[in-house]
């Protein structure tokens, strides 16, 4: 349970100027009223803030809420630091440059209404307001489905049995192989959503071909409508767990890591049969003490593609991410730039709507590195860093989700086409 602490309200005077003006009669406007919390600051706190920081609140890939936000004796106590947090655009947490405002779905921020408006009500003294102009409790999915924020789960995937990360350990890898068997799914199901839980605090990240994965910030993974992948009876979901910890005595603990899949039901039809590619970087060598170390690989589609969604992913000394679409007829777009990447906020830039990639648009992915003791989060400036599983190493990845965009008809519940491709490239790698 979080430590909660009842504030006692503030008084605020009236200002002595503002008195004095209506006394005299001046005809002078009066000054803008303070933000009350339950009037003004409340309705923002639940649509931009409660969907994490309350009891039970979301874990985005083991980015847990350290304080309830849901009650005006749970805020003002914070109102300080929420001042800093909001006036340094760190929460809520996004990192997609701001002329990319308004193009995915899931993104989060506030408008400089509401920034105003919260730094306001801070400075004016926090005060509580009347009660009665506060808007209902807001809501939330996961409180009426055990904790999952897609629903109760169709099926639930887990590691076979609980394992230990022991007292040693600082980075561990370790793979998984869990059999989709006929008892779990008798046949095959359309993916709808996946939500991985992890099993523990030492869980960096998960890789679970075919399902996904999970890492610091990431949300559950929820496929627009129409737009799905396969999972047959019979496959294997490997799950591939990097666990991290500062290893000493009495550090150990059990991990068992899951995750829950909601499919379409049957009679629902699919339209697009979802692909990934990784855009992955390997051969790069970071020097020591770069602070602006690059390198871009380029991918030319050879088919007509719609592209859901996009997925930077590099370690500690990850900096920056741009993709950049080259379109046929020479036309240049900035699909997302990230200029502040944050490893503990690894975000799915998930769009509002696809976007379409005819036959010969080119995808370049730039991301770049600091590796400088400028870098606050650089666990060793002085040394050359290449590819490497450990957190201390580096990764260079672009993941990218797309689908032919030509739509298929495939009815949920009825026999799967013959002609149902294997995955296969929609592009190709023009360079490293």
């Amino acid at each position: 349970m979080m430590n909660r602490t009842t504030a006692r309200r503030l008084s605020v005077a009236a200002s002595p100027l503002i008195v004095a003006a209506v006394a005299s009669g001046c005809g002078a406007s009066a000054a803008p009223a303070i933000p009350t919390f339950s009037r003004d600051v409340l309705p923002i706190v639940q649509a931009k803030c409660q969907d994490c920081h309350r009891e039970g609140g979301r874990d985005l890939g083991g980015m847990v809420a350290p304080m309830a936000l849901t009650s005006y004796a749970e805020i003002q106590p914070w109102a300080a630091a929420i001042r800093t947090a909001v006036e340094s655009d760190r929460m809520p947490p996004w990192h997609a440059a701001p002329e990319f405002r308004g193009r995915f779905r899931n993104e989060r921020y506030l408008t400089e209404q509401e920034k105003r408006t919260i730094l306001g009500w801070v400075d004016g003294g926090a005060p509580a307001g009347d009660p009665a102009d506060s808007p209902p409790p807001a809501t939330f999915a996961s409180t009426a489905s055990d904790g999952w924020s897609i629903g109760e789960p169709d099926l639930i995937v887990r590691l076979p049995e609980p394992y230990l990360v022991r007292d040693e350990v600082n980075d561990e890898y370790v793979d998984f192989e869990v059999e989709i068997t006929p008892e779990m799914l008798p046949e095959y199901g359309w993916i709808k959503a996946v939500e991985f839980r992890p099993g523990s605090e030492v869980v960096h990240h998960v890789i679970a071909r075919p399902l996904g994965g999970l890492a610091p910030g990431y949300e559950p993974r929820e496929y627009p409508d129409g737009y799905s992948r396969l999972l047959r009876t019979g496959t294997t979901v490997n799950f591939q767990m990097h666990y991290h910890k500062t290893p000493g005595e009495g550090t150990a603990v059990w991990d068992q890591t899951e995750a829950g899949i909601v499919f379409y039901d049957p009679g629902e039809q699919i339209t697009h049969v979802v692909e990934v590619e990784s855009l992955g970087m390997y051969g790069f060598n970071i020097p020591a003490g770069d602070p602006d170390y690059s390198n871009h690989t380029q991918y030319t589609f050879e088919k007509d593609a719609n592209i859901l969604w996009f997925n930077p992913h590099m370690h500690l000394r990850g900096k920056a991410a741009r993709y950049v679409a080259t379109f046929p007829d020479a036309r240049e777009e900035v699909l997302l730039y990230v200029p502040s990447y944050d490893f503990s906020w690894q975000h799915t830039y998930y769009f509002n709507e696809p976007v379409f990639a005819p036959e010969g648009t080119r995808i370049e992915l730039t991301l770049w590195w600091g590796n400088s003791a400028a870098n606050p989060s650089n666990p060793d400036p002085t040394r050359n860093v290449e590819w490497g599983r450990p957190t201390t190493d580096e990764m260079g990845f672009g993941w990218m989700y797309l689908a032919e965009a030509e739509p298929r008809s495939i009815v949920v519940g009825e026999p799967i086409p013959e002609d149902l491709p294997a995955p296969r490239p929609l592009f190709r790698r023009d360079s490293d």
